[in-house]
């Protein structure tokens, strides 16, 4: 169906422009009723999206600002893995006090969803210490030295408390900041993990320090390399964590 999935949104709704991000899905601007709103067409299964929807979901009721998903006119929050969510104003963060308060919404978003159930096919990084592969991540395509840097990185973060981590937001592209808040856009990457792996930031804004700083920054680039192996960003990326 594909974007013709979009009339199930009403009559009233048009694609305006393609936009940036979103390298897994193509998002567009649309009019909705009137409203400014974005959609974004991918391959997730309905598991997946029914997690994702029930996430933004339970973070707008708690008072964070996610684009939460608009329902069809049935009610339906995706159709055919489109999804249609609340546009969100503002601009990406710019300063070091912008990137403080990124973290803060970070921590409170640890907060809010610590024990809460996987992603549909995900692994955490620390179930990737057993496991080879999980949605985007396939170890066995990485050289065995590859995976043994990763998941040495990885295993100095067992055993602690996992939480929904957004996955990527020290992107600027990601966070929409205005004078009274601070939210946080394309959830595509988000599931359960260590909550570190969110707090590696510009200026390191998460206020890191010694040991919890290099835990972080390895973990994380152990991350990234294995999410992108093969591009040229992941082989950069692995050159960030130290051989064993």
């Amino acid at each position: 169906m594909g974007w013709d999935a979009l009339g199930q949104w009403g009559q009233d709704v048009a694609r305006i422009e393609p936009l940036a991000g979103g390298s897994a899905n193509d998002v567009w601007s649309i009019k909705l009723d009137g409203q400014i709103a974005v959609a974004r067409l991918g391959s997730r299964s309905d598991a997946d999206l029914a997690w994702e929807a029930e996430l933004l979901q339970y973070l707008d009721h708690a008072g964070l600002a996610v684009p939460v998903p608009i329902p069809t006119r049935d009610g339906r929050l995706f159709v055919n893995g489109l999804v249609v969510m609340r546009y969100m104003e503002g601009g990406p963060p710019e300063t070091e006090a912008d990137w403080r308060r990124v973290a803060e919404t970070l921590r409170r978003l640890h907060r809010l969803t610590a024990g809460w159930p996987q992603r549909p096919g995900w692994r955490s990084s620390t179930d990737l210490l057993q496991a080879e592969t999980g949605t985007r991540i396939d170890l066995t395509a990485m050289p065995p030295e590859a995976v043994a840097r990763c998941r040495a990185a990885w295993a100095r973060l067992a055993g602690r408390q996992t939480a929904v981590v957004h996955g990527n937001p020290d992107n600027p592209g990601n966070v929409r900041v205005t004078a009274n808040r601070i939210a946080l856009i394309d959830w595509d990457e988000a599931h359960v993990d260590v909550p570190d792996l969110d707090l590696v930031l510009p200026h390191n804004a998460a206020g890191l320090e010694g040991a919890e700083q290099d835990i972080a920054a390895q973990a994380s680039a152990a991350w990234e390399a294995a999410v992108c192996w093969r591009d040229a960003y992941a082989v950069s990326r692995l050159a960030e964590v130290r051989a064993i």
